[in-house]
């Protein structure tokens, strides 16, 4: 039954979970950052949540996924909990994703599909989402509409339009321009209008809309036009999309005004006047007639000829060039030739009515010929110029001259005629031949062109001019020259990358290529600098340091293209200015002082070493004292640290400082360092005794206390440190029946008995102590007087407080205390015993000897003073001060290696 079941409802289910397929609809504007909420899954799907009627500990918790993960996931990001979908950090762009074609561009497979369409605007971002548990399964179709805004300005595909328009164009001419702007936005932000910048009063544009939604613009002529007037007009065409606030594009339009032929040839006069000598030559020049058309090309070539009215004889004797309308003489002059001939020329233009003038020529008869001048050139001539190079050497010829009499009855005689550096000179042993050569180098760029006369006369005084020109050509014989040998440049330091430093110019006298300069590098130029061959541009393509150079020095080079090819060399200085862009720098992090107390104020303590690595004022340096100003003060200018008062090391043993260094640049930089003031302790302070605390106080002693017994003990402190601290105990003066029965241990400072206490030895006895520390170099001590009354009891205190009150008569002796310092590091080996021994025997043998002789003195001297013995004297030596002695924790002092 079960299988029949499943086999029931299997494709049921099936059907019931596509039938769950849905679709959700989203939009946004393209270009959002990340992290902009897009919609909620759960909450549009209606899914239940946390705050739903089921409890939630009975309600699986809601996935949402990706159906696979495609390129599209980079645009959106999804929260697999509460199907949150959010913008991702690649921020979507719709003219990039949604390029207007017939089909769609798929990213990442099913996941993500963007989607355009050429009849709309829409731009489709297609997610598949799926929902689970399978409770809650489904597919949703995500389609997420990306909304254009106005964030590209139209642009037009060239930058420089140009458009041509015929002179005769009638008014209300259209004329497409053929490179409209193009804006990848969409629908009103795109493309709307065109206007241009200046009309001139002749031109407005209209714009045109196919059903393709395309606008074009039309260029309108509002005005007459005459390319003769103004053949161009520049202007700049503008495009405007519709955006809030519109953005713009523009280009140059250039439109130029076609010539058509509406102009004829012209001549600037009616009739000309020219006189002939009879015997002139075949070929003389006569005349020459010009006439002028304002067209252009075809339009304004002219052709001259003869008019009809013109009799054939005339035409015989002059001949007309019709493209340059010289008249020369063309057949020899004879009795029979008419004096007066009226030459009618026309100037012929294409579609045009001829222009007429009228050249009178009148022929002069000449009885007798004029001399002739015959040149024969050496160098280049053509068609009477004479081509030479300059720098040509002296004396360099030009042409040989024939001078003579056609009717071989006069005498002819010539000259030069003309200014120039030329000679026209006999050449021997001819009579009549003559050379015309230089007379010093020719020089291009001094003068080009020379014109010089040979005239030659006779004795009737005929005269003939043969005119000769010489047309100095230019060789390269000038190096480029710049505007300064010296370029001095400066530029601040950490300046942007290919930035610019100045245009070097420099000039070439000479002509055409020879005069063309190009720039270079030095090679002790560093490499990144560059300098632009053609414009001269210097450029740096790094940022530069001052702190690292200061200054650059290196040369240029300027090359003209002659052959071979010339060249100036110049200098660049360029000098890195500086900016405040190190901070000061200390010398160490850390400094360290070690400082006597007691130093006296205002004395110096350390000197502070801060460098800045820049310069000037943005070098400056100020040194202050952030914390403990009140007592420490530092020379701003020296660096020098100082202590306004002297330094006590018992009261503080170190300082930690910090100090700030600011230099004068604007903004200020800073930094700060730490100094750490140690102070060394010196022997400034006595030890201090703490017990006895009085030299009135006293203590009972039994005659039955044992030999070795501890009796009392002499406690002080030192408030220095290290050997100024440790303390030495010794006692200095004894009074007593039997003083030397006790003894003092010099590095505790316990009292012990010595030997036992006899019937005689009964009484007071006292003890003065001497407390030392081992300071340097001079060690400075306390005493104390320590009172034992030997006795079985105190029967009479006031007997005792009276011997207490008298001052006692005790020597003092003055024997330095001996405290041995155990060594803690090293072990003695066996072999090096011997001498340590025999040391100690001998040291031994001289206290025994040294004892034996103090027993003999002070017997001798207690016999002398027996009366005395119950007056014993005292000694008050008051203490510092009174210290409560339960007070203080009593510690051991160990003397240690310092």
């Amino acid at each position: 039954h079960l299988l029949l079941f499943l086999l029931f409802v299997g494709p049921f289910n099936c059907f019931a979970s596509y039938s769950r397929a849905t679709e959700l609809f989203y939009s946004l504007n393209e270009g959002l950052p990340p992290g902009v909420l897009i919609g909620s899954l759960a909450h549009d799907l209606r899914l239940p949540t946390a705050g739903g009627q089921h409890p939630v500990a009975l309600r699986p918790p809601l996935s949402f996924t990706l159906a696979s993960h495609g390129l599209g996931g980079q645009y959106v990001k999804l929260d697999n909990r509460s199907g949150e979908l959010h913008t991702s950090a690649v921020e979507i762009d719709r003219e990039a994703l949604c390029v207007e074609s017939s089909g769609a561009t798929i990213l990442g497979g099913s996941a993500a599909v963007f989607s355009s369409s050429p009849s709309s605007e829409s731009c489709l971002l297609l997610l598949d989402v799926l929902v689970l548990p399978q409770e809650y399964f489904r597919l949703v179709k995500v389609k997420i509409a990306i909304r254009d805004v106005n964030d590209n300005a139209p642009r037009f595909p060239v930058p420089h339009i140009r458009l041509s328009v015929p002179e005769n164009a009638p008014v209300n001419t259209r004329l497409a321009i053929e490179h409209p702007a193009l804006d990848p936005d969409m629908g009103s932000n795109g493309v709307q209008t065109y206007r241009l910048r200046d009309n001139y009063g002749v031109f407005t544009l209209d714009v045109e809309e196919n059903e393709g939604g395309e606008r074009t613009p039309y260029l309108i002529v509002m005005g007459a036009l005459d390319r003769e007037t103004q053949e161009e007009y520049v202007t700049v065409i503008i495009a405007e999309d519709g955006g809030m606030p519109p953005l713009m594009g523009s280009a140059t339009l250039t439109i130029g005004i076609s010539d058509i032929n509406d102009n004829c040839p012209q001549f600037n006069d009616s009739q000309l006047n020219v006189t002939l000598y009879g015997n002139s030559s075949l070929g003389t020049h006569v005349a020459t007639v010009h006439a002028v058309d304002m067209d252009l090309g075809s339009n304004a070539q002219v052709i001259y000829s003869y008019s009809q009215k013109v009799p054939q004889p005339s035409r015989d004797l002059f001949h007309l060039n019709e493209s340059t309308g010289a008249i020369a003489l063309s057949t020899k002059v004879n009795g029979d030739t008419p004096r007066l001939h009226r030459l009618i020329i026309l100037g012929n233009g294409p579609g045009c009515i001829p222009a007429v003038i009228t050249v009178l020529v009148t022929i002069i008869k000449v009885m007798m010929r004029p001399p002739e001048v015959v040149p024969r050139f050496i160098a280049n001539e053509v068609e009477g110029v004479v081509y030479l190079k300059e720098m040509e050497p002296i004396n360099t010829p030009i042409a040989f001259f024939t001078i003579k009499d056609p009717d071989e009855k006069y005498k002819v005689s010539c000259y030069l005629d003309g200014d120039g550096p030329f000679r026209l000179s006999p050449y021997k042993p001819y009579n009549n031949e003559y050379l015309l050569e230089t007379t010093k180098p020719l020089d291009y760029e001094t003068q080009q062109l020379y014109e010089v006369s040979v005239v030659a006369w006779n004795s009737e005084g005929f005269r003939v001019n043969k005119v000769i020109k010489v047309q100095v050509l230019d060789d390269n014989d000038n190096s480029p020259v710049f505007s300064e040998q010296l370029i001095e440049l400066s530029i601040e330091e950490n300046n942007v990358p290919n930035a610019f430093l100045t245009k070097l110019h420099a000039t070439d006298a000479d002509s055409g290529e020879r005069g063309q300069v190009s720039y270079f590098l030095g090679p002790d130029a560093p490499s990144y600098f560059a300098l632009d061959k053609t414009t001269g541009v210097l450029t740096v393509s790094t940022q530069l340091d001052r702190e690292e150079k200061e200054k650059y020095r290196y040369t240029v080079k300027a090359v003209d293209s002659g052959f071979p090819p010339r060249e100036s060399i110049a200098t660049v200085t360029i000098t890195v200015l500086d900016k405040n862009d190190n901070s000061p720098r200390f010398i160490n992090k850390d400094f360290s002082f070690f400082v006597p107390e007691n130093f006296p104020g205002f004395g110096e303590i350390g000197v502070i070493s801060v460098t800045d690595a820049d310069a000037g004022q943005n070098g400056w340096v100020a040194l202050s004292v952030l914390n403990g100003s009140d007592i420490f003060v530092i020379d701003t200018g020296k660096g020098v640290l100082r202590a306004k008062v002297s330094l006590d090391r018992e009261q503080q043993s170190s300082y930690v400082l910090w100090i700030e260094a600011v230099d004068g640049g604007d903004p200020a930089l800073s930094s700060t360092a730490k100094i750490t003031i140690l102070l060394l302790d010196i022997n400034d302070n006595p030890p201090l005794v703490l017990f006895p605390q009085s030299n009135m106080s006293y203590l009972l002693v039994l005659p039955s206390t044992l030999p070795g017994s501890p009796i009392t003990e002499v406690y002080a402190v030192d408030k220095d440190t290290g050997m100024n601290a440790v303390i030495a105990y010794s006692i200095i003066g004894r009074r007593g029946p039997r003083p030397e029965s006790f003894r003092i241990d010099p590095k505790t400072g316990n009292i012990t008995l010595e030997e036992s206490l006899m019937q005689n030895d009964y009484g007071l006895y006292r003890l003065l102590v001497k407390v030392s520390d081992h300071g340097y170099p001079e060690p400075l001590h306390s005493t104390v007087m320590v009172n034992l009354f030997v006795n079985d009891t105190v029967s009479n205190e006031s007997y005792i407080e009276s011997l207490l009150r008298k001052e006692p008569d005790i020597s003092i002796e003055e024997k330095q205390p001996q405290i041995s310092i155990e060594p803690t590091h090293k072990k003695m080996e066996s072999a090096s015993c011997m001498p340590a021994l025999v040391a100690l025997s001998v040291i031994s043998l001289g206290s025994i000897a040294l004892i034996t002789g103090m027993g003999i003195y002070l017997c001798l001297r207690k016999g002398k003073k027996h009366h005395r013995a119950d007056e014993n004297l005292e000694v008050q030596i008051p203490l510092n001060g009174r210290i409560n002695l339960h007070m203080l924790e009593k510690k051991p002092m160990e003397i240690s290696n310092i």
